[in-house]
């Protein structure tokens, strides 16, 4: 068998724009010889994936799975609102999730065993996508919420909550919570998970707005308590007063239905992506010129 140099590599890597993995993995598949390594990554779907992979993916679709007693929110990329909705990307979108959840929410080992798939269906269908992202949570109950579903499961936002207890009555108020976070967006599950320099910010911020100006000492303490106070109340979901019965926080519902909190998690389809904004006349006049 040839030796894999470091040099054959990066030349097959100039030569098709895939990975460096994908790359070592051909010329070992196919004995040092570049051409047919070439045409490997080729038959594989990878040299096209990879010449797409520079291409903005903030579309796609959220998708919930759960295992026992574990949750998985997956999201998995595209380039355009109506690849979320062709068969044979939800049919990625679930086999991403099955995988995620077999191998216990782990993202790299998720990432690498789908990536052959990945890069088929990119070869099919004819746009970037990834997996982009894997949040989990364990605990006696796991409960799933998916938002604006596209398909059964599907959606814009999707929300795993995990709670811990042996209550028939945790089951009663499970969906709803997970329907809570998806309206609310929590930032933290509880008051000791806060950031001490968001609350330290929070103060700063509401000093300085003028709202404390010209009052005693004892006031504006008072004031500064209520306006952290509040600030709990709007991002740790335990604090949060309950969508569905607004004069009880989230905790108290769920302690009053016998559990206790364990975790949640939640995605946005696309949040922190920056797309890109075209314009089809300056693409067309672009061509033409």
């Amino acid at each position: 068998m040839a030796e894999v140099t470091a040099k054959l590599i990066q030349e097959l890597r100039e030569k098709t724009s895939a990975g460096m993995m994908d790359c070592k993995k051909a010329l070992i598949e196919n004995n040092g010889d570049i051409e047919a390594a070439s045409d490997w990554l080729r038959q594989k779907g990878i040299v096209k994936a990879a010449s797409k992979a520079g291409r903005v993916a903030a579309s796609g679709l959220v998708t919930v799975v759960k295992c026992d007693n574990m949750g998985c929110v997956v999201e998995v990329n595209a380039e355009t609102d109506f690849v979320a909705k062709n068969d044979k990307f939800q049919k990625l979108v679930s086999d991403i999730a099955a995988k995620a959840a077999e191998l216990q929410g782990d993202f790299e080992a998720t990432a690498n065993a789908v990536r052959d798939d990945v890069a088929a269906a990119i070869s099919t269908i004819g746009e970037n996508m990834n997996l982009r992202r894997i949040a989990k949570v364990n605990g006696d109950h796991i409960y799933t919420y998916i938002h604006n579903a596209l398909v059964p499961g599907m959606g814009q936002i999707g929300v795993v909550v995990a709670i811990d207890g042996a209550s028939d009555k945790i089951d009663e108020i499970g969906n709803k919570i997970a329907m809570h976070i998806a309206a609310n967006k929590p930032e933290y599950m509880t008051i000791a998970d806060v950031d001490p320099d968001a609350v330290e910010r929070e103060k700063k911020v509401f000093i300085e707005s003028g709202a404390t100006a010209g009052k005693p000492e004892q006031v504006v303490e008072k004031m500064v308590q209520g306006r952290i106070h509040k600030f709990y109340a709007e991002t740790v979901l335990e604090e949060q007063p309950f969508v569905m019965d607004p004069s009880k926080t989230v905790k108290q519902v769920i302690e009053e239905a016998g559990g206790k909190l364990a975790g949640f998690a939640y995605f946005v389809l696309g949040e922190g992506i920056e797309k890109r904004e075209d314009n089809l006349a300056d693409e067309v006049a672009k061509m033409l010129s």
